[in-house]
């Protein structure tokens, strides 16, 4: 009997006890969007790395054998979405995987984790940023901040860059090959704000009155509600207004709760509106 009569979407990312990111948002994110989700973990958090202090076990190692036993299985996937890759190894690892497992249905959706506020994360070298580079050409879609394009572009950061300033960075962006990229979470004049790229469809704005602080997640759940998006066929920029719209909803919520910024936002509030 067939383990691919449903569709699946493997997400390569960190498992986070506590703190809602990574897999913890993406598993019943992708869920509640009628597709089953399978973890490849990269890392276990007791809690994510925004707390003072958090239990860590590197998960590398172990990783291969873990997906050997997945092609035993003869897994097939519709969507492959990949998250913080913590060394070289394991962007290599995702590498081959990609290799392995991306049939000519799946989508690849790679979301960049290298930075944020205009420099790469202290874990990121110069070799790994190099090796985000290559994996960007496996991506029918990438989801990176200011921060990761102007890295993956070799572009000097600016907090202001003009509209034609990052139209140029985007379309550098896609000379590597993916027809569809956001680059999120652009601060102007009170509004966040994603520019949007479509091959077939060119270049569009969509903005959201900034709410609240910045809290850790919000890039997963943005993630996940695109990749589940794509596999389910919705357009791209209808999905980019779906995941804003989405965050926006879950930060006022988590406001008005009281939830600390390090505790992510309580997005299990409005998880049946998802569809």
């Amino acid at each position: 009997m067939s383990h691919n009569n449903q569709k699946k979407i493997a997400v390569i990312n960190d498992i986070s006890g506590f703190g809602r990111c990574s897999v913890a948002v993406a598993l019943p994110i992708i869920s509640a969007m009628k597709i089953q989700c399978c973890p490849v973990p990269t890392s276990i958090f007791s809690n994510h790395s925004g707390f003072k202090e958090f239990f860590f076990d590197d998960y590398t190692d172990k990783m291969e054998e873990y997906i050997d036993n997945w092609k035993k299985l003869d897994l097939r996937f519709k969507g492959i979405s990949t998250g913080f890759l913590g060394s070289s190894r394991q962007i290599g690892i995702v590498s081959e995987f990609l290799r392995d497992f991306t049939s000519n249905d799946t989508i690849v959706i790679i979301d960049p984790v290298m930075g944020d506020y205009g420099r790469a994360y202290s874990t990121y070298t110069d070799k790994m940023c190099k090796d985000m580079k290559k994996l960007i050409d496996y991506a029918d879609i990438i989801t990176p901040n200011l921060t990761e394009a102007c890295i993956l572009t070799d572009t000097p950061y600016k907090d202001d860059m003009s509209d034609g300033e990052l139209e140029v960075i985007i379309k550098k962006l896609a000379e590597r090959g993916p027809e569809k990229i956001v680059v999120t979470g652009l601060q102007r004049d009170g509004y966040m704000s994603n520019i949007v790229y479509e091959a077939d469809k060119g270049i569009s704005w969509i903005r959201n009155k900034r709410v609240g602080k910045e809290r850790s997640g919000t890039g997963d759940i943005f993630a996940s509600i695109i990749a589940a998006d794509a596999v389910n066929g919705v357009g791209f920029a209808d999905s980019v207004r779906k995941a804003s719209d989405f965050i926006i909803k879950c930060i006022s919520k988590s406001i008005e709760m009281n939830i600390p910024d390090t505790d992510g936002v309580c997005f299990e509030e409005y998880l049946t509106t998802l569809k």
